[in-house]
């Protein structure tokens, strides 16, 4: 006990003062009362009143970092890695992504800090198997989805979407829709809301009976079975993921709608292009094509609609022109969307337009997807258990920040999600009705 690190793991008094004032400085344009907890058990609070949450550093190197860098990135990561812990209100500790950093310590003072933790043990309580895993996890996604090739673009869906159907079973709606929820009120069930979707949808787009439907980017296939069963059409659905294309035709043989609906493991490039279709939905998949791949994709769907066909595009944007790195923009693509760049709506109009589609209708769902997060990060901590049976702890604490962070983001406006309903521009073509008055009666 007659180092500096050894009086810190006991609980020193000198030192637990020398660690307060440092904490103290680091979270001092933090907007809220919190509390920090050392490896050694010593908790710290700061701010007035009582503590929103908890940061539980079980490893005073998670701790060094930190307060060196006041990089949000290096504690998210030290979350996934379980060297950190959150107890309270998760959504409150997020709002650290604004003020870490805020006013960086100068050279002397990291110096400083360094000198005093130079020699404390690592007390990392992960085991070294999922810390490999998340190291593996991190470096994959960094480089799945770099080039949006259909190479690339197949391993980033992989990474994101082939985790687990039981996994993803857990939190999202009995239909397994991974899109925003339409909430006539906020009160509404999760499994009503994404009915309502579907349904929303499939009236915007003016479904009749013995259309062609082709639905890009299927997901699970719910917006295929709800179109054919309940309006009758025939539904063309493609995916590139393996898990959701079997899911989506164990699904469509169970319904027994396999005479109405044809689920393809394809890429939309790769669609045949002479087939047309009456209609054409794209739900949640045009983040992934890549900003500079717009034109071709408009391009592809441009082919495939018939004249006077429509389409729609339900994609998430975001308050900023172009995809640069941000804490945001390096978060999703390392660690979740390897492959998501986003912009904004109107670029993204300006793209369809220049692609020689007439736009009819555009929509904000911005405050819908804010509470279909909510529910869907409720769901998943309350299966907690469950969820460990199909993904390791690091992949469960990535979706639960990921899902939280991003429901705090459509609160804030920094994305948005966009319903834009186009056909190919023609003259003498007006394939909507005059007023939107169908569509909700």
């Amino acid at each position: 006990m007659n180092s500096e690190s050894d009086a810190m793991l006991i609980g020193d008094v000198p030192a637990v003062a020398n660690i307060c004032n440092t904490i103290k400085r680091v979270f001092r344009h933090h907007g809220g009362a919190l509390a920090v907890r050392l490896w050694s058990g010593e908790t710290i609070r700061v701010g007035v009143g009582e503590p929103e949450f908890t940061l539980v550093f079980k490893d005073p190197y998670a701790f060094r970092d930190l307060v060196l860098w006041q990089n949000p990135l290096q504690l998210v990561r030290a979350y996934f890695l379980g060297r950190v812990d959150v107890e309270g209100q998760l959504y409150r500790a997020l709002g650290l992504r604004y003020s870490l950093g805020a006013e960086p310590m100068s050279l002397f003072d990291r110096f400083a800090v360094l000198w005093r933790l130079r020699s404390l043990p690592p007390t990392i309580s992960q085991d070294a198997a999922n810390d490999a895993f998340a190291e593996l996890k991190e470096s994959s996604g960094a480089r799945a989805g770099r080039t949006h090739s259909r190479r690339d673009n197949a391993g980033a869906i992989a990474f994101h979407y082939d985790v687990s159907n039981d996994f993803y079973r857990l939190w999202l709606d009995e239909r397994m829709v991974y899109s925003c929820g339409y909430f006539e009120n906020p009160g509404d069930s999760l499994d009503a809301a994404q009915c309502k979707k579907l349904d929303h949808i499939c009236r915007k787009l003016r479904l009749k009976p013995d259309e062609h439907l082709l639905d890009v980017g299927c997901g699970w296939g719910a917006l295929a079975i709800w179109a054919a069963k309940n309006y009758g059409v025939r539904v063309t659905a493609v995916t590139i993921s393996d898990k959701q294309f079997e899911f989506a035709q164990r699904c469509v043989n169970e319904a027994g709608m396999d005479k109405l609906i044809t689920i393809k493991r394809c890429d939309y490039r790769d669609i045949d292009g002479t087939e047309s279709f009456d209609k054409i939905a794209s739900v949640g998949m045009f983040e992934h094509v890549g900003l500079k791949n717009l034109p071709v994709y408009f391009g592809k769907i441009a082919q495939l609609l018939k004249p006077g066909g429509l389409f729609l595009n339900h994609g998430i944007t975001h308050d900023e022109e172009g995809w640069r790195a941000t804490l945001t923009t390096k978060f999703i693509n390392r660690f979740v969307f390897p492959d998501g760049e986003l912009d904004m709506v109107s670029n993204v109009q300006k793209q369809m337009e220049r692609t020689k589609f007439e736009i009819w209708d555009v929509e904000n769902l911005r405050p819908h997807y804010a509470i279909t997060l909510r529910h869907w990060v409720s769901r998943l901590e309350a299966a907690r258990a469950e969820a460990l049976k199909y993904v390791d702890e690091a992949t469960y604490r990535v979706w639960r920040l990921y899902m939280a962070a991003s429901a705090l983001h459509f609160e804030d406006g920094d994305i948005g999600v966009y319903q834009i309903l186009a056909s190919k521009r023609a003259l003498n073509t007006v394939p909507v009705p005059m007023s939107r008055r169908d569509i909700y009666q």
